[in-house]
């Protein structure tokens, strides 16, 4: 399940209420919420939770002795790193699988992705009783090497979206947090906890879970990151969008930190990738994080490493030095024009792009993915190169909160004309 590439974080359901009716009172509402604790079957999810924990944990104590361990993998940090992320990789946990598994998630398992925020919703708020730990303890108690089962350490999450209730996030996740820990008779901790208890409420339906993810999966590449940075599991939708083929030449030519090339490098290893950006200091960070994906490769078999079939490149999307007709597919993210740009300057640059996108591409089969937030402008910007680009699907995201589209094009048969001579 931890090799799943499009979802952020996993958790295990204890059970799913589609149409939970929460009381207009808020001390009644909240007191629904607290009695809801004792009718919980949490014994499987618990149980869940304990393997996944228990294969997850081996790894300090093995450090020494197994070179293939993850803890033995070096940081993929180098000193250089621009922002503030945690520097260890996601991907620790992948290797409790063996075997591939496929790309839906499982029953009982639910990526716990954000919900669109709308006006007056909350993003996700974590609460929990400050008391002193219980005697007691129930299923899903760790044991270490055959020690006394201790007490385990939990926090209760509240992800909570609509109009409709009379409570915020943080008196659910309080009121939750304290029914929980008289329950189990657990100690309640903000940031040292064995469990992290989720109460997501969305409208009327309202899901129970248990975290499976220490760290969101959407990091599991990147270690330099820019502004802009793409989720990785947003980078693995928009190239399973396009469904590459063997032999594929794909190109981000508004690569930023990397973000896609990478995860197409990593997870469609029969195509090559081209990565380019117009500022150094994106190709700069770029190439540091396929570095990191090369260490990564030779710290997990230093006997059959290999390199990445990707390139990164300092160009002018405008002016690709590019074959005309040479690309198969090209994958990027265009500036919204916030934090990079402006809206202004997308008026000019979005029709440049995607001109010298389709002469780049190959007539009749290539294919375009690409995400924007600045839909008026790429809707006006499309319908002026309409006899090169054919829009074939659109996806709505949720991009930090902005409400933005994937767009999938298909390349016209028409021949682009010839611009200037390249170089």
């Amino acid at each position: 399940v931890h090799r799943l590439r499009s979802v952020d974080n996993l958790f295990v359901v204890v059970q799913e209420f589609k149409d939970y009716q929460f009381e207009e009172n808020k001390e009644d509402a909240l007191k629904h919420l607290e009695d809801l604790v004792k009718k919980l079957p949490w014994t499987d999810p618990l149980k869940v939770w304990e393997l996944n924990n228990s294969l997850k944990k081996k790894k300090p104590k093995r450090k020494k002795h197994n070179l293939q361990s993850p803890a033995s993998r070096e940081k993929l940090s180098d000193g250089g790193e621009e922002g503030g992320a945690d520097q260890n990789t996601t991907n620790e946990q992948e290797d409790c699988a063996q075997n591939p598994v496929d790309t839906e998630t499982p029953q009982g398992v639910t990526s716990r992705n954000g919900v669109e925020e709308e006006e007056g919703n909350e993003p996700a708020v974590q609460a929990g009783v400050q008391a002193g730990s219980g005697s007691g303890t129930e299923a899903g108690d760790s044991e270490t090497g055959g020690a006394e089962a201790k007490v385990l350490r939990f926090r209760v999450t509240c992800n909570r979206a609509g109009d409709k209730h009379s409570f915020t996030s943080n008196e659910a996740a309080r009121d939750f947090g304290g029914a929980v820990q008289e329950h189990f008779q657990w100690k309640a901790d903000m940031t040292n906890f064995d469990v992290e208890v989720l109460l997501n409420i969305h409208n009327n339906e309202v899901v129970v879970g248990i975290a499976l993810t220490e760290e969101s999966l959407h990091r599991r590449n990147i270690t330099h990151f820019g502004p802009t940075t793409l989720r990785s599991t947003l980078a693995y939708g928009m190239l399973r969008l396009c469904d590459p083929q063997p032999t594929d030449i794909i190109v981000d030519p508004m690569c930023g930190t990397g973000a896609i090339p990478i995860e197409g490098a990593a997870e469609w290893p029969n195509c090559y990738h081209i990565a380019g950006d117009n500022n150094p200091q994106a190709v700069k960070r770029a190439a540091n994080n396929i570095c990191s994906l090369l260490r990564k490769n030779e710290s997990k078999d230093s006997s059959t490493a290999l390199g990445v079939p990707l390139d990164v490149i300092q160009w002018d999307i405008c002016n690709l030095p590019l074959r005309t007709g040479s690309v198969d597919i090209v994958v990027t993210d265009m500036p919204f024009g916030k934090r990079i740009g402006s809206k202004k300057k997308n008026w000019d640059l979005y029709p440049a792009c995607l001109m010298e996108m389709g002469r780049i591409c190959t007539p009749g089969t290539g294919r375009a993915v690409l995400l924007t937030q600045d839909k008026k402008c790429f809707a006006k910007a499309l319908s002026r190169v309409g006899h090169i680009w054919r829009r074939a699907q659109t996806v709505w995201v949720n991009v930090g909160g902005l409400h933005a589209a994937v767009y999938l094009l298909r390349r016209t048969a028409e021949r682009a004309g010839e611009a200037r001579p390249r170089w």
